[in-house]
Order: structure tokens, then C-alpha cells, then sequence
């Protein structure tokens, strides 16, 4: 057994670890984004995939999903 220090293997120059984990920037553009309430300003922010989760008014970081407007129907028995 050798004592050689163990390394990273490389990914063709892109960190395992870095944020956009693969992906090129035109998917980012391309999602669509997604609107939340905020819980604190009642603020509505459109958020899309790789943003912070973060209100853009007031900085809070609890934010609640927009109830759908679809009509949902359930069948009782």
C-alpha cells in the first residue's frame, strides 16, 4: 500500500460541489418560476430554480406556496 494523500477526482473542470450542479445557465433562464407568499410582508416573489429562498422586499426566508386556482374536486363515501 502506498501512503499517497488522497485527491479529488476531477469532473472535467467543474466542482462536484459548485451551485449550478451541471447545468448551463440557458436552463436556468429557461424554468419557469414559481410564485410564493411571503410570510412575513405578504409580499408575492417569483422565485425560479438556483435563487435564494429569500423575500426581495423584505428579507424574510419563510416563504409559502400560491394555492392553486384549478378547481380540485374529492368524492366522499
Amino acid at each position: 500500500m502506498s501512503r499517497e494523500a488522497y485527491q479529488v477526482p476531477s469532473m472535467g473542470g467543474q466542482n462536484a460541489f459548485s451551485n449550478d450542479a451541471g447545468y448551463s445557465n440557458s436552463m436556468a433562464i429557461d424554468t419557469p418560476s414559481v410564485v410564493y407568499l411571503c410570510g412575513e410582508c405578504s409580499a408575492r416573489v417569483a422565485l425560479k430554480r438556483g435563487d435564494q429562498i429569500r423575500c426581495k422586499d423584505c428579507g424574510h426566508r419563510v416563504l409559502y406556496k400560491e394555492r392553486t386556482k384549478r378547481m380540485v374536486q374529492f368524492e366522499a363515501r
